[in-house]
């Protein structure tokens, strides 16, 4: 028997305190949980983002006393829906903080978490720098999430561009990738459906990305375009630039299908670059 599951990801617009990030994320996970879903994924910073002269510094908790992880576990629990939070901005005894990534399972507890490895420090253009690192500290553990017959791993936005991180992943076992993102307007039109549909081809996995759509409060703008990407690397749903969610219904048995058509993840050589 086929194992599918109906996931949907949450299309959010940035939003200055937890608060704000609350009241625009609830009611479209309560529409999406009507709809059928069985897993809900949000964007990453989901429980609000601020940008100050290119450092990104949204609002931070505890994640013990985290308002957006505490109503996501009661909506999960009520709901017996799974709930992947993007991320969240942890605090932390330092003056700098964690972009966190939670799953919580439909009993709403939480069953994994995967701290950013690959931090945004870039140079778009003269006027356009973001500095990840002056704020966050990057996380050093990758993990493989095994529930409901289904192998997830978490990764988010920047971490994109590091094939390697996904191969690992896919090497591992993982079925599913999510890639939670606030990817910026400007390098989302140029690469983000192309990257999102090559990691789902050299992995033969099914890769879920939920983008935040819209201006970040203090400057920028988040390209939104929220994907659900099959195995060969078809898109099966596309949020373009409205807030709101999408929806799939995935064949998990896809991935056992592509990867002995193309079995490039046993194919890994040995060799040396000479210069």
């Amino acid at each position: 028997m086929a194992r599918r599951l109906s996931i949907a990801c949450l299309q959010t617009c940035p939003k200055a305190t937890i608060g704000e990030a609350i009241d625009e994320a609830l009611p479209i996970a309560e529409e999406a949980v009507e709809a059928g879903a069985d897993i809900l994924f949000l964007p990453e910073y989901c429980s609000g983002l601020v940008s100050k002269e290119g450092a990104l510094k949204p609002p931070a908790a505890p994640e013990a006393d985290h308002p957006m992880v505490s109503l996501f576990q009661q909506f999960a629990k009520r709901t017996k829906v799974c709930v992947s939070l993007g991320s969240v901005a942890v605090s932390t005894a330092s003056d700098k903080i964690i972009n966190r990534a939670i799953m919580i399972n439909a009993d709403g507890k939480i069953i994994s978490r995967y701290d950013k490895i690959h931090l945004f420090d870039v140079q778009i253009s003269p006027n356009e720098i973001y500095r990840e690192s002056a704020t966050v500290i990057a996380g050093d553990n990758a993990s493989i999430i095994n529930f409901d017959h289904v192998k997830l791993a978490h990764v988010i936005c920047y971490d994109l561009r590091f094939p390697q991180l996904f191969r690992d992943l896919a090497q591992a076992g993982a079925e599913v990738i999510a890639v939670p993102a606030a990817f910026i307007k400007q390098t989302g039109k140029a690469h983000w459906h192309v990257l999102n549909r090559a990691r789902a081809i050299e992995n033969g996995c099914f890769i879920v990305a939920p983008c935040a759509v819209g201006e970040i409060p203090g400057g920028g703008e988040s390209y939104g375009h929220s994907l659900i990407v099959n195995p060969w690397g078809e898109v099966l749903a596309d949020g373009k630039e409205e807030r709101g969610f999408i929806q799939a219904s995935i064949n998990l048995d896809e991935v056992k299908d592509v990867r002995a058509r193309i079995p490039s993840l046993s194919h890994d050589q040995s060799y040396k670059i000479s210069s």
